[in-house]
């Protein structure tokens, strides 16, 4: 009698009686189920499971015909039927093909693949995970291959999975070993250049995967930290760098038109810039770490354009908002590269004013200041190191000795640098950097910020540097209101540093006057100092003066009248000086002038020509035919301003008489290469001059205020303009210690005073000339006891005036502390008597309300 065994249907979940023949048959099924050779197969087919059955039916016999379909779609119906069965057929596909792979037999293994892709494409569901990771074994399987083409054949699996969206997380799964085989690919060095360049773009295309499959999803691994970062960006930048050297070879037309469908190149820079546009804002730092230091070891900042490349790809592929952190990123770069040499800093250089000319407005970032901090000290660390010769401030053997045309080229890529920065922002934050740099540059009599080495030749080379960051920073600055965009605080320092001795800092500052005043572009008009007969010509726009430059001008318009006139007196200027201070009388006719500026502009320009007049000045032979032409030309202008025709007549009458008789007076014959000019001038009078009776006459007859024409201009001539006039730093102390002395309380009570009569006033007009000689003479001898008298008698001279000082404080403190009235009322004594106190006004209470 046959045996029963009562079993359990794996299927339906009944239970039924099993005969012991069918037993022996299951018993024989699980035996071969661990067997999986053709021959068993061929003579027990019937006795393995159907998943392993259809498995094997999608081999064919020879592999060259590739994967048998028709059975290929009864193993994915079959999958899709069962999905529990999915696991075991992705078990046993890896089964196999690990076999082939240790067999050679290559076919057969891209059968397998191919049905392992097909099956990963149709089946989405719970259970795909145990099928993932037979998968995934089996793609590192192939990638662990001495192969190159069972390598690409494992990245083209892996790409196909990446682009598969999982409806199940997978909490234990690991790239680990993808990233790092595939940054290896991107590296191969094989043989044959054509085997080698599939081997990196498998390399590129399966690191493209890896980000794809990690980047959103939480639960992975975080392909953000450093050490994937460090591993990915290096193997991307280097297949872009190679690239760019294949490129450089220039192919034929028939290998280019063959190779431009797959680039190693462009796939390179389309998988970072996905990488990059994926970023967030707490992974832009581990993004581009990689590339600082990638560019720092294979010395890639001197040649800037790779470098240029790379931060250009990345600032277009970042989220906008999320600029000003490369740029933040760069900046601490450059400063943690002070000491390279100046072509790496330049480099660098070069590369913010291309990530700052990318970013949008505004994009700089909270910390605005700090960025131009930091390009500033750049600025000055440069100057330092072209004095010195050297990084560390000495010249022993050993010290790196430095370039000074490199450490220059440097410091014009830093200013055009602050340039492109400043025109990033609104015109608020540009007028706090304005004054930010301002506060930077050492400025004689008005702050003086030393440098570390402390010369007066890297004094002057720093307020060069610093005032071409100004040029840079003011060009196209355009403000409605020049009273709250141009404070005080800013252009007192900055007109002082338009009476120093350098031409180039004068200059500088002139240019910069020229970009604040200018609001219509009018600044190409005034190019040139030309005689021009009809100004409509110059196509000048001309708006009305608003309220806010008529009180600009009032605050500031003597300020201005009297550096310009200072500025003509130099004997170190030039035609450039002339030209751009003949710029800046246009300008503010156009821009800031109303009746009263017209005025003091004709004021101004008749003194000029009294003061290429005088004798008394020692003014060298071009000078006072420049300033003749300037002032010329500048009347010529402003009569055809004003519209009247009879300041217009005499105007075009004087210029007629000087091209006949005198053309060295004009402009034409002055500001040339070559001009031709009188040994000296003399007899300078008659009809070639103007005539300040004349102008104010027909001025007078339209409506000008005649009594102000007729008043000449005389600049006030104050100590800051001494103070300006230094050739060191010694000099400037003690002309501020002689200008204290002479304001001292003691200096004005041993003063006498003087009863003023008639031949007071007389022998003062008489004895002028001597009187100034007696001051200059004074001067000297005050600038000489404090560069020669020991240090003892300077410090008693100091120690008395401060002893008088604190006597004049001690007696305002007592005026102001009196005895109380009575919001303070009395206090009552031991005695029963009551006592006034002495309390300070600061302290008193007063009721509430008498406080306003």
């Amino acid at each position: 009698m046959y045996r029963h065994k009562l079993l359990r249907s794996l299927k339906t979940g009944t239970y039924k009686f099993v005969s012991s023949k069918n037993l022996l048959a299951l018993d024989c099924r699980s035996l071969l189920d661990h067997r999986v050779g053709k021959g068993v197969c061929g003579c027990c087919g019937a006795l393995r499971p159907r998943y392993k059955r259809l498995v094997d039916n999608i081999f064919p016999e020879d592999p060259e015909d590739g994967l048998v379909k028709s059975n290929m779609e009864k193993l994915t119906f079959y999958a899709l039927s069962a999905p529990e069965k999915l696991d075991r057929i992705g078990a046993y596909l890896s089964e196999r093909l690990s076999r082939d792979v240790a067999r050679h037999r290559y076919g057969y293994v891209c059968i397998a693949m191919e049905a392992l892709d097909q099956l990963l494409m149709a089946c989405h569901c719970q259970s795909i995970n145990l099928f993932v990771e037979s998968f995934l074994k089996m793609v590192r399987k192939l990638l662990e291959s001495d192969k190159p083409s069972l390598q690409i054949l494992g990245t083209n699996s892996f790409v196909k999975f990446a682009n598969i969206e999982e409806d199940t997380p997978s909490y234990h799964r690991s790239y680990d070993f993808f990233v790092s085989r595939f940054s290896e690919m991107c590296h191969s060095n094989y043989e044959d250049p054509d085997i080698r360049t599939k081997i990196r773009m498998a390399g590129i295309k399966g690191l493209q995967g890896v980000v794809r499959k990690t980047v959103n999803d939480e639960l992975q691994a975080n392909i953000w930290d450093p050490q994937h970062m460090d591993k990915i960006v290096p193997s991307l930048l280097f297949n872009l760098q190679s690239g760019e050297r294949t490129e450089s070879r220039s192919p034929s037309p028939l290998q280019a038109s063959e190779k431009e469908k797959e680039s190693p190149v462009e796939l390179t820079e389309r998988c970072f810039r996905e990488l990059l546009g994926r970023a967030a804002y707490g992974n832009i730092k581990n993004a581009v770490t990689p590339v600082l230091i990638h560019l720092d070891n294979h010395s890639l900042w001197e040649g800037k354009n790779f470098a240029v490349r790379c931060f250009k790809i990345i600032m277009y592929s970042i989220q906008s908002q999320h600029s000003h952190l490369v740029i933040q990123q760069l900046l601490g770069h450059l400063d943690a590269n002070s000491k390279s040499s100046a072509t790496v800093r330049a480099g660098i250089v070069e590369v913010l004013l291309e990530a700052a000319a990318i970013a949008a407005s505004g994009s700089v970032g909270p910390t605005v200041l700090e960025v131009f901090n930091t390009l500033l000290r750049q600025l000055r660390q440069s100057v330092d190191y072209e004095l010195t010769g050297s990084y560390d401030g000495s010249t022993n053997i050993g010290t790196k000795i430095i370039k000074a045309h490199e450490e220059r080229q440097l410091q014009e890529a830093v200013i055009r640098t602050i340039g492109s920065f400043a025109n990033t922002l609104p015109t608020y934050q540009r007028s706090e950097v304005m004054l930010f740099i301002m506060g930077k540059i050492p400025v004689p009599g008005v702050h003086l910020t030393l440098p570390p080495s402390g010369s007066d030749e890297s004094i002057r080379m720093i307020q060069v540097m610093l005032l071409k960051s100004l040029v840079q920073v003011t060009a196209g600055f355009q403000t409605t209101n020049m009273l709250t965009a141009l404070p005080s605080s800013f252009l007192e320092p900055l007109l002082s540093l338009s009476l120093t001795e350098d031409p180039e800092v004068r200059l500088l500052v002139l240019q910069i006057l020229l970009s604040l005043i200018d609001r219509h572009d009018n600044v190409p008009k005034f190019a040139q100092i030309s005689i021009i007969s009809d100004i409509s010509v110059l196509k000048l726009k001309v708006d009305k003066c608003s309220r806010q430059d008529n009180l600009f001008m009032k605050k500031h318009g003597q300020h201005l009248y009297r550096h310009i006139y200072l500025g003509c007196k130099e004997e170190s200027s030039g035609r450039e000086h002339y030209e751009t201070l003949f710029a800046l009388l246009g300008l503010l006719s156009v821009e800031l002038a109303n009746e009263e500026v017209v005025v003091d502009l004709i004021r101004l320009a008749l003194a000029l020509q009294d003061m290429a007049l005088s004798t008394d000045e020692a003014m060298p032979v071009y000078n006072r035919c420049a300033v003749h032409a300037l002032a010329a030309a500048y009347l010529n202008l402003i009569c055809q301003l004003t519209t009247v025709p009879a300041f217009c007549q005499h105007i075009h009458e004087v210029i007629e008489v000087r091209q006949k008789e005198r053309p060295y007076l004009l402009p034409e014959d002055v500001f040339i290469e070559n001009p031709k000019l009188p040994s000296s001038l003399e007899k300078v009078e008659g009809d070639v001059l103007f005539l300040q009776s004349k102008i104010t006459e027909v001025l007078g007859g339209s409506g000008y205020n005649t009594e102000r024409l007729v008043t000449p201009y005389i600049p006030q001539y104050t100590e800051e303009d001494r103070l300006s006039k230094r050739k060191s730093i010694g000099e400037t102390i003690s002309l501020q210690v002689e200008v204290e002395s002479r304001n001292s309380p003691e200096k004005e009570e041993r003063t006498p005073a003087e009863e003023i009569t008639f031949e007071t006033l007389k022998n003062a007009i008489v004895d002028s000339v001597g009187m100034e000689e007696q001051e200059r003479e004074r001067r000297r001898q005050v600038v000489e006891k404090f560069q020669k008298a020991p240090f003892e008698e300077i410090a008693a001279h100091c120690g008395a005036r401060a002893t008088m000082l604190q006597s004049k404080l001690n007696q305002i403190f007592e005026i102001t502390i009196r005895p109380p009235p009575s919001p303070s009322g009395t206090i009552s004594s031991g005695y029963g008597q009551s006592q006034s106190r002495s309390v300070p006004i600061y302290e008193m209470k007063f009721p509430d309300l008498c406080v306003y």
